[in-house]
C-alpha cells in the first residue's frame, strides 16, 4: 500500500487465532505484524491432544513456536510487545466504492493507530483483534454499538468483551476492524485457529475490494494444486480468461471497463500460481519435515525413551542412505528398529 501506513494489517494476539489470520492475510501480500506479549492463553494448557496433525498430542510451547515460525515464513512481522491501546486515526480512512467503474488505487490513510506498551505507535488500514482477554484496548473504537456487556456477579457490576459483538468472518461495525478472539470459537485451539483463518480471507477479501476488486471476484482460494492437474484445455491461459468472463458477466462492473480487465488480469495470475511442479512440491515437502525436525527435543525423547529412540523411529533405509552420503558405517538393522 502507501508509505503513509506502517502496516496493512496489525494483528493483537500470537495464540492460534492470531497466528491464523497473519499467514493468510501475509501469504496474499499484506504487510502484516503481529504483536505478540508472549502471554497466550495456549501457555495455560500442559498438552493439547485435540489439534489435528500431532497424533500424540503436542505440547503447547512447540505448537506456538511452530505457528509463530509459520507466520514470520509467510512474511509476518512478529513483534513481542503488548498493545495498549488501538484508535481512530485523525484522518479516518474511507470506505472502497463497491461498484460502478470508477476505481483508484488502495486507500493509503491509515484507519488507526495501535500504540504498544514500550514500542513506538504503529498506524494501520486494518487491525484484527486476537486476544482472548478482555479486549480493553479496543474501548472508545465506536460509541454507536456496544462492545462490552455488563453483569451482576455476587453483588457487584462486572463488565467483559461481548463476544457476539463481530459476525461470523469477524467483521465488527467499525470498518477496518476485525474480532478473531475473544469470542465462542477460542475455547479451544483448533476452533481458535479456524476462527481465525475465516477472519484472514476475510481481511484478504476487503483489502482486494479497496484495490477495486468487487466481492464476488474478492473471495479467493488458498491453496496449492499439483501442475500435473493443469491437463487439456485448463493448460492454456485463455480458457481461464474465458472463466473468469463467464463467472463474472452479470457481476456488478462493467466486462468491457477497465476496472474488469485489470481485476481479471490478477485473479487468473494467482488461480496460476496455485499450481506448482514436482519438484517445487517436493522441496516445499522437505522444507515442511525439517521445520518440524528442528523442533524436536532429542533430550527428551532419549530421557522418556532410551539412547535409540530417535534412531527407532527413522526407517533404516533413510538412515543407511544418509550414512553412505556422508562416508559413515552405515548401522546394523536389528529386529527392534523400522
Amino acid at each position: 500500500m502507501s508509505a503513509a501506513l506502517d502496516r496493512d494489517v496489525v494483528v493483537v494476539g500470537g495464540g492460534p487465532a492470531g497466528c491464523a489470520a497473519a499467514v493468510f492475510a501475509a501469504r496474499d501480500g499484506l504487510d502484516v505484524a503481529v504483536f505478540d506479549r508472549g502471554r497466550s492463553s495456549l501457555a495455560q494448557c500442559a498438552h493439547l491432544e485435540n489439534y489435528p496433525g500431532f497424533p500424540a498430542g503436542i505440547d503447547a510451547g512447540t505448537l506456538s513456536e511452530l505457528m509463530r515460525e509459520q507466520a514470520e515464513r509467510a512474511g509476518c512481522s512478529v513483534v513481542g510487545d503488548l498493545v495498549k491501546s488501538v484508535e481512530r486515526a485523525e484522518d479516518e480512512c474511507g470506505d472502497a466504492d463497491d461498484s460502478g467503474d470508477d476505481f483508484g488505487d488502495a486507500p493509503d490513510e491509515p484507519c488507526f493507530v495501535v500504540t504498544p506498551q514500550t514500542g513506538e505507535p504503529v498506524t494501520t488500514r486494518r487491525v484484527v483483534a486476537a486476544t482472548r482477554y478482555d479486549g480493553e484496548y479496543l474501548r472508545g473504537l465506536d460509541d454507536d454499538h456496544p462492545m462490552f456487556e455488563v453483569h451482576d456477579h455476587g453483588g457487584e457490576t462486572h463488565e467483559h468483551f461481548d463476544r457476539e459483538y463481530a459476525d461470523r468472518d469477524g467483521t465488527t461495525p467499525v470498518d477496518g476492524l476485525y474480532v478473531a478472539s475473544p469470542s465462542d470459537a477460542d475455547r479451544q485451539a483448533i476452533t481458535a485457529a479456524g476462527r481465525g483463518a475465516r477472519v484472514g480471507k476475510r481481511v484478504v477479501a476487503d483489502a482486494r475490494i479497496d484495490d477495486g476488486w468487487w466481492r464476488e471476484a474478492a473471495e479467493g482460494v488458498d491453496w496449492l494444486r499439483r501442475e500435473a492437474e493443469l491437463d487439456g484445455e485448463w493448460a492454456d491461459r485463455e480458457r481461464w480468461v474465458e472463466w473468469f468472463d463467464a463467472e463474472h458477466a452479470d457481476g456488478p462492473v462493467d466486462p468491457n471497463s477497465e476496472r474488469f480487465a485489470r481485476v481479471r488480469e490478477a485473479a487468473v495470475d494467482d488461480l496460476l500460481a496455485a499450481y506448482v511442479d514436482a519438484d517445487e512440491e517436493r522441496a516445499r515437502a522437505a522444507a515442511g519435515h525439517r521445520a518440524l525436525a528442528e523442533r524436536l527435543d532429542p533430550e527428551a525423547v532419549v530421557d522418556a525413551y532410551g539412547a535409540d529412540a530417535l534412531l527407532d523411529a527413522i526407517d533404516d533405509e533413510a538412515i543407511a542412505a544418509y550414512a553412505g552420503d556422508e562416508g559413515l558405517d552405515a548401522p546394523q538393522a536389528d529386529e527392534g528398529s523400522r
